[in-house]
């Protein structure tokens, strides 16, 4: 028996004085007068404990704000689109700047944990233990990276992202059945169009990023080099230094896993072009202060390369070639494949090329000189037809 039961019995059956038995057992008299006359009117059900829950909440969030929270967290949801208490406080701040005020990021919170839409996660590692790093200026440093995704019939291609580490800006975003080297260095003109060339560049050690593996040098770094851009590279299996674009990645597919599957490359495309226009100028990005990448973009000046103009080292290869039926050998330049003329007479012969650079010498074996040329980068130097 409880102690509800006990006192109950001790005044009623047993007949002692309230005052003896709240003395004895150090409870107030007005809960056993309440007790009392709970169990004159209720039974052994007025003894069950009671909740201790006010009877109203001044302070609670009114229901038509709240449905206002959950339609806007499964609209944000259904889009792909960030929905978090903080971005949905956003968006309130917005909708209701000439009406009463917003919930509090914490308000928001706890109603979505109460409607059933935060998943606790005790595992994750706590942000105490982060350490970030963020460039202090726009275009200070770039990340750039690539990322897999598929066409609706499976095709797999591949999206070259690129964002400024300071402002989250969405340098570029395009889609590729693969990625060459040179299409690299195009999407870092696209975007030094629009915002300007950085000072550096992060990137992790993909072959369209460098070719120190190889002992050689890539499009991208030759680009970056006469342009005075630093380049640095991330360690090998770390991608968290390319943490940034890393995270970008997450974004991106999310929101794609909403829209329509893109049939082709192009319409692919038109979704990337669609989604950074709303990344840069319309999603606030919890890192900025929930300023969104456009406005912490244009809010500080911008960085610039500071050894513009340097001399770019001399690239010294030796390849061996045979000429082929058409009289040619082949060249890679800038990871593009060029098709130079030797003469058909020449057809079979085992050849030297000796590159420095732009400059090119074919030899034979002998040491004969086939031909000698300076390779012109307006110049095409495809096969064109049949010989």
């Amino acid at each position: 028996m409880d102690l509800a039961g006990y006192v109950i019995n001790a005044v009623l059956v047993e007949g002692r004085s309230v005052r003896e038995v709240c003395a004895a057992h150090d409870v107030s008299r007005s809960w056993l007068y309440e007790l009392i006359a709970r169990y004159r009117e209720l039974g052994d059900d007025g003894l069950k404990p009671r909740s201790k829950r006010p009877r109203s909440a001044p302070t609670r969030v009114p229901a038509a704000v709240e449905e206002e929270i959950v339609a806007l967290r499964k609209s944000l949801a259904e889009e792909g689109l960030d929905a978090g208490a903080h971005t949905i406080h956003y968006h309130l701040q917005r909708r209701r700047r000439r009406r009463r005020a917003v919930p509090s990021v914490a308000t928001i919170w706890r109603v979505l944990s109460r409607r059933g839409f935060v998943t606790p996660q005790p595992h994750k590692r706590p942000r105490s233990s982060w350490r970030r790093f963020q460039a202090e200026l726009p275009n200070e440093c770039w990340q750039a990276d690539t990322t897999h995704w598929a066409l609706a019939d499976g095709t797999d291609v591949e999206i070259l992202n690129v964002v400024d580490d300071h402002s989250r800006v969405l340098v570029a975003s395009q889609t590729f059945l693969t990625t060459k080297a040179a299409d690299v260095v195009a999407v870092f003109y696209q975007g030094v169009e629009r915002y300007g060339p950085p000072a550096s560049m992060l990137t992790d050690n993909g072959a369209v990023f460098t070719a120190q593996s190889r002992h050689g040098t890539c499009a991208i770094e030759l680009e970056l080099i006469g342009l005075g851009i630093a380049y640095k590279h991330s360690r090998p299996y770390h991608p968290q230094t390319c943490g940034k674009v890393e995270r970008f990645h997450q974004t991106l597919k999310k929101w794609l896993a909403k829209q329509p599957p893109a049939r082709t490359v192009a319409q692919l495309q038109a979704q990337l072009d669609q989604f950074r226009t709303y990344y840069n100028t319309v999603r606030p990005h919890r890192a900025l202060n929930r300023r969104t990448p456009s406005e912490a973009f244009a809010a500080r000046t911008k960085a610039t390369p500071r050894g513009a103009g340097i001399t770019i080292p001399t690239h010294y290869r030796v390849r061996r070639d045979r000429v082929d039926k058409a009289g040619r050998v082949t060249l890679r330049y800038h990871s593009k494949l060029l098709h130079i003329g030797v003469g058909r007479p020449h057809t079979g012969t085992r050849v030297l090329l000796l590159v420095a650079d732009r400059d090119v010498r074919v030899l034979t074996e002998d040491g004969e000189l086939l031909q000698h040329l300076t390779i012109d980068p307006t110049k095409n130097y495809q096969p064109h037809g049949r010989l």
